[in-house]
């Protein structure tokens, strides 16, 4: 991971890291189209650390969530090279121990991060996430799929975020993912042109319901 700078003082950001994977190849033989993925994550003191339950957190949220998704994003972006060449995207965020899960959703969740990302990406599929609590240098593993066509199965991917020192217990980190394609040789189909299969036609449903009704 690389640290970055950060130009934005209005959030308490320790740090911003990066990390880049140029997917080439698969099983020793080179890809058809090579795939970059990248994520950007800002390590932030917890706003909300020390205070106890918080009953309304958006004062805080309206704050800090638009200033991470412009940091986030533009870095996402110039990483990969462009705002054309985002297509699939992701978010998490990781909340240390001294704080609740809640802070962590709070920052990645609302309109105020989510949208912001959305619209600076030119992407209108709901941004697909994972969040957790945990201790500083856990790997979080943050899902991706297609910024405009969600049913497009070959976007579906991940790419796994650690930060040496953070989450510390009064900090959280937060996350945005992009990848410039799918995955390497995907060639599994595509939602919106599968059969359909449902569950009374599948002969594993069958010999299912002939066991259960033989007990």
């Amino acid at each position: 991971m690389q640290e970055g700078r950060v130009a934005s003082m209005t959030v308490h950001i320790r740090k911003i890291c990066s990390v880049t994977e140029d997917l080439v190849a698969e099983l020793g033989a080179p890809v058809s189209t090579p795939v970059r993925r990248v994520a950007v994550a800002a390590v932030i003191t917890n706003p909300w650390a020390g205070r106890g339950v918080v009953a309304d957190l958006n004062e805080e949220v309206e704050r800090v969530a638009p200033v991470l998704a412009h940091e986030l994003t533009a870095r996402l972006i110039g990483a990969l090279g462009g705002t054309s060449l985002v297509e699939a995207f992701g978010k998490a965020a990781i909340v240390g121990l001294g704080g609740e899960i809640e802070h962590a959703g709070a920052l990645i969740h609302t309109p105020y991060f989510g949208n912001l990302f959305r619209e600076l990406t030119e992407g209108s599929s709901i941004i697909v996430f994972s969040d957790d609590r945990v201790d500083a240098g856990a790997s979080l593993t943050v899902p991706m799929w297609h910024k405009t066509e969600a049913a497009t199965r070959s976007h579906y991917q991940t790419v796994s975020v650690r930060v040496p020192d953070a989450p510390r217990h009064d900090e959280i980190v937060v996350i945005a993912a992009g990848s410039s394609g799918g995955r390497p040789n995907a060639r599994i189909g595509d939602r919106t042109s599968d059969p359909v299969v449902r569950l009374a036609d599948h002969p594993c449903s069958q010999q299912h319901r002939t066991l259960e009704a033989s007990r």
